[in-house]
């Protein structure tokens, strides 16, 4: 028969299932310090022994690391499925943008849908909280912290989908996007009418999703995308014709 007796779980295999669903569900982000060792073993109510067994664990299987006299922290996994050379590849065409751009509406259009219809009352609040903070950072001049927001935005719709796949590709994608590996996500901030313009986009889509309508959350997100697109193929052909502006000038100077 194929039965073998139950055995009773290892302490030190239950706290690696913990953390574990902590960073598969984005709890946990990657480059976050863990607790001290102290604090986590009161959180866990486990000894400081199977504790360290856990984390030793843990660090075999690349999901958390030693930072010396600085802590544990999770393992920087994001983008792992991208080497440097196709980074690099993205960074340098345009096309890449154009897919990059496609690829998101397609996917977090339909991350909407899934949190319009999946998400619990405290995603719905989480993602409110984030809009209401563009709304304040919108009124100062430096669009930094609304650029940086704009992103907190995005990816706390995705997170209010619920799928562990979804979040982990999206992120790691926002990730790159972070790096500036696609395009400067600052300088779409840095024109009044277009911030303007994408702060009436995010409250169409905030509204959408607080409303539990899963066609218009899509829809919301696709106009926003597409806006994307067209204001980066703007902003492009104008630092084109720039650059074309100043070798007539630059000629023009030495006739």
């Amino acid at each position: 028969m194929p039965f073998e007796k139950a055995q009773t779980e290892k302490l030190s295999h239950s706290i690696v299932r913990q953390i574990e669903l902590l960073i598969l569900r984005g709890i946990l982000r990657p480059g976050e310090r863990l607790p001290s060792e102290r604090e986590l073993s009161e959180k866990m109510d486990v000894s400081r022994p199977s504790l360290r067994e856990a984390i030793a664990d843990l660090q075999e299987r690349g999901l958390v690391s030693a930072r010396p006299n600085a802590g544990i922290y999770v393992a920087e996994v994001l983008g792992s499925a991208f080497s440097p050379a196709l980074v690099d590849l993205f960074s340098r065409h345009e096309e890449a943008v154009r897919d990059y751009l496609s690829f998101r509406r397609d996917m977090e259009g339909l991350a909407a849908e899934r949190a319009a219809r999946l998400a619990s009352d405290t995603d719905l609040a989480v993602i409110d909280e984030i809009f209401r903070k563009m709304e304040a950072a919108h009124s100062k001049r430096d669009p930094s912290d609304e650029s940086q927001l704009d992103a907190q935005f995005h990816m706390a719709i995705i997170e209010a989908g619920h799928n562990v796949i979804m979040l982990h590709m999206m992120r790691s994608m926002f990730d790159l996007l972070r790096q500036g590996v696609f395009y400067n996500r600052q300088i779409l901030f840095k024109v009044r009418t277009t911030r303007e313009a994408l702060l009436d986009q995010h409250r169409a889509i905030n509204t959408a999703i607080q409303s539990r309508d899963p066609a218009a959350a899509r829809a919301a997100i696709e106009a926003h995308l597409g806006f994307v697109e067209v204001a980066f193929e703007e902003q492009a052909r104008a630092a084109r014709n720039e650059a074309v502006a100043r070798q007539r000038l630059e000629h023009e100077k030495t006739r």
